[in-house]
């Protein structure tokens, strides 16, 4: 199905031939886009048509708002490639050096990287994530097994409250759930990771603390990588190296914090919302959930309220039309997924279920397209799945119109989730040593044997210190 994207009322409103400096873009991260984002996409919309000139802290972008516009550039990476050194503005020194985007695109990881460098580093990373992404893999296997232990552990750690209470599930759950499922992955010993992991909220949430969480952070993961280079072992980073033997400790250490950004805020936000939704009484959402389909339930949601609402950007190969405006050589182009979703003709086709629920473009497309999308969408799918089985009642503790929201430049999620919630009767400890389980909560035939997990050492980390003061008691 083709989806035409609506213009603006102006038609073609580049004829003065006007450069995006010169077009007075407007601020988009405003207090109307962090409390309700859609109105501001409209009125850009209505003005600009699907493409829009906005500014973005104090630097002038193009904001993409349309469907077909979206995949156009998303799937032209010749027309439109990644990499700052394509960026004109950057090259002429006209981008401020405390720009606060500027320590997350800085990393010149396999999301940002553009050039001759991407292919073989893409095709690495598709390697190393293979075992854990094939379900087929005993790794992909151990992995599931490890996000469902991790998860009920969490839901444990709520129910300290008592069998009924409050809880925050976005900051008890939701939250460090993709944090702990990534320590597995990246092969922390014990503990060690909690503090570099919290620091990559920091960096995503993008406030003045994020600079300094991001030196931090990559130190911790140089350390780490410098690990897995002397003894590798089962995890990401040695695969990575072992794919890419040609990666220096730093930029290891770059494409491990590409994998922490992947499986964290993403994934977090992407369990909340589906919460919401479920909670809320969306028919066809609680339906699809009901009827055991997680995933299909998930990419409801994603349709409706996409965790990555604008992607890094991209830039114009060469002067290009898009839209209603001709894009400069050297203009930097940012796609937003959560725009390209309310495009009046998609989101009309979507809401008939004339286009398929995997249609949305919270991973990307093309080429280019999320390479841990499977691995992802797997912590999501057991989150959601063992809140649902563990709680046998859960119902929001603020109408949903009153839910408070964060908004960076990159995603949108909930700031808390409040709840209300009943736990359902602790089932007896087995003696059994305990078999890996599938997304479904059963037991996988010839899994490889139990999960280690340390949760003395556990206990100790200022990440569980800091689970355990969120604990609420009451109703």
């Amino acid at each position: 199905m083709a989806v035409e994207s609506q213009t603006g009322e102006g038609g073609s409103v580049d004829a003065d031939g006007r450069r995006l400096e010169a077009l007075d873009p407007q601020p988009l991260l405003t207090r109307d886009y962090e409390m309700r984002p859609s109105l501001v996409y409209e009125r850009l919309r209505q003005r600009h048509g699907a493409v829009a000139p906005v500014d973005l802290l104090g630097v002038p972008a193009w904001l993409v708002l349309g469907y077909k516009e979206s995949l156009e550039v998303l799937q032209d990476d010749d027309g439109w490639p990644k990499g700052l050194e394509n960026w004109r503005a950057r090259s002429e020194g006209r981008v401020p050096s405390d720009w606060p985007l500027g320590p997350s695109l800085e990393v010149n990881h396999v999301l940002i990287q553009g050039g001759a460098g991407y292919k073989p580093l893409r095709t690495a990373w598709d390697t190393a994530l293979r075992p854990f992404q094939d379900p087929r893999h005993t790794q992909a296997k151990r992995l599931k097994a490890a996000v469902t232990a991790c998860a009920d552990d969490l839901i444990t750690l709520v129910g300290q409250a008592g069998g009924t209470g409050l809880a925050d599930l976005s900051a008890q759950f939701s939250r460090p759930l993709p944090l702990m499922a990534a320590s597995h992955l990246l092969g922390f010993p014990g503990s060690q990771g909690d503090d570099a992991l919290m620091d990559m909220w920091r960096v995503l949430d993008a406030g003045p603390d994020a600079e300094p969480a991001l030196e931090r952070l990559l130190a911790a993961l140089a350390d780490l990588a410098a690990q897995k280079l002397r003894t590798p072992g089962d995890d990401f980073p040695s695969y990575l190296l072992a794919a890419h033997p040609g990666l220096t400790l730093d930029e290891l250490a770059r494409e491990l914090f590409m994998l922490l950004g992947m499986t964290s805020d993403h994934v977090g936000i992407l369990i909340s919302n589906t919460v919401v939704e479920v909670l809320s009484g969306e028919g066809s959402i609680r339906a699809s959930l009901s009827a055991g389909m997680v995933r299909e339930t998930m990419n409801r949601v994603v349709m409706r309220k996409p965790p990555l609402v604008n992607f890094v950007p991209r830039f114009a190969a060469k002067d290009t039309p898009l839209g209603n405006y001709t894009i400069r050589a050297g203009d930097p182009v940012w796609v937003s997924s959560a725009a390209a979703h309310a495009d009046p003709v998609f989101a009309g086709h979507a809401a008939t279920n004339t286009v398929s629920t995997r249609a949305h473009l919270s991973w990307g497309a093309g080429r280019r397209q999320c390479p841990a999308r499977e691995l992802a969408s797997t912590i999501a799918a057991v989150g959601v799945g063992r809140l649902f089985e563990r709680f046998t009642d859960l119902e929001l503790a603020l109408p949903v119109d009153q839910l408070p929201w964060r908004s960076s430049p990159f995603m949108r999620g909930l700031r808390s989730l409040p709840v209300r919630y009943t736990l359902a009767p602790t089932p007896e400890p087995s003696t059994a040593e305990p078999a890996e389980t599938d997304l479904a909560g059963e037991t996988e035939p010839g899994a490889a044997g139990p999960v280690a997990r340390d949760r003395s050492a556990r206990q100790r980390s200022s990440l569980w210190r800091y689970l355990t003061g969120l604990i609420r008691t009451g109703r």
